[in-house]
């Protein structure tokens, strides 16, 4: 598969999969709302509660993350490498210079955000910056670049949204079960009553996880496609893979990330705590720096 054809195939996905959630969230809603005894009414509330975040996140979903970064807008005399770097880029990549911002942390990190190629955003860490030599930092841009040209940032922005909404919806399903709430049935109604009941508990514990699941093998893949569209465009992938080597050895975790905002990140800003687990592998935000190194080396 070429990376025009992926890049065609990553936008499709986005509303494929913007409507496969929003369905998911209808189905939850309507479960919830049936269990709580408020009808449909509470099956419109997800979806309106989905469509307002969806909309909040498209047009200011950048400088919320920005916001809870701590990031400032970069200096061109103080950060003259990531300035021209990125002039350098996007115009080999045909694409506006995306705004510059820089969070001051040691922590070695960098992340693009936006919802389009004209509303784009790509901050790094200072650490990032001080401690990359040009053509290493020129493979960790070019990979934001190819985040922003390929729409990973909108289709990120709508699946961490979608996700919000399933999380929400089952977080105020147990909430209002344990408080007593809801309506009360008609006699008549008890056994169908018990029945949606039983399977909206069963939704409200495993639909986030399922949900969470989903937005993290979405967020693998784009890596892959993002570190491949990166090499394509410096035509030097050795950089971001001597980049990523580093990145590695930085056992720094950078303060300003949260769970939120995590998979944003060129690596794991908690540099991937490791469970034991068989399934760990299932909830990493991130493929293993290890075997994108290695698919960049052979390139």
């Amino acid at each position: 598969m070429s990376i025009q054809s992926s890049i065609r195939g990553n936008i499709t996905k986005s509303y494929v999969i913007m409507a496969l959630f929003i369905a998911f969230v209808i189905v939850v809603g309507y479960v919830m709302g049936q269990a709580l005894g408020y009808g449909n009414g509470f099956m419109w509330f997800a979806v309106l509660f989905a469509v307002i975040s969806s909309f909040a996140s498209y047009y200011w979903g950048d400088q919320m993350v920005l916001a809870m970064s701590g990031a400032r807008p970069a200096d061109r005399r103080t950060d003259f490498d990531f300035f021209t770097v990125a002039e350098n880029l996007a115009i080999a990549a045909g694409i506006p210079k995306p705004k510059l911002y820089v969070i001051d942390d040691t922590a070695m990190n960098a992340f693009a955000t936006g919802r389009d190629p004209e509303h784009a955003v790509v901050c790094a860490t200072s650490g990032i910056l001080a401690r990359l030599d040009r053509r290493e930092l020129e493979g960790v841009i070019a990979h934001e670049m190819s985040h922003i040209k390929n729409f990973d940032i909108r289709l990120m922005a709508v699946v961490a949204v979608l996700v919000g909404t399933i999380v929400f919806l089952a977080d105020f399903f147990m909430r209002t079960l344990w408080w007593g709430g809801g309506r009360r049935r008609d006699d008549r109604d008890g056994n169908l009553g018990q029945i949606m009941m039983l399977v909206g508990i069963i939704l409200a514990i495993l639909s986030p996880i399922f949900a969470t699941m989903i937005q993290l093998a979405v967020s693998r893949n784009r890596e892959y496609l993002a570190d491949a569209s990166g090499a394509l465009l410096t035509r030097y992938p050795a950089g971001l893979a001597s980049a990523l080597q580093k990145l590695a050895k930085d056992q720094e975790v950078l303060e300003a990330a949260t769970n939120a905002t995590a998979h944003l990140y060129i690596t794991n800003p908690f540099k991937g705590k490791n469970y034991g687990a068989w399934f760990a592998g299932l909830f990493d935000t991130h493929p293993p720096i290890e075997e994108r190194i290695k698919r960049l080396r052979a390139m």
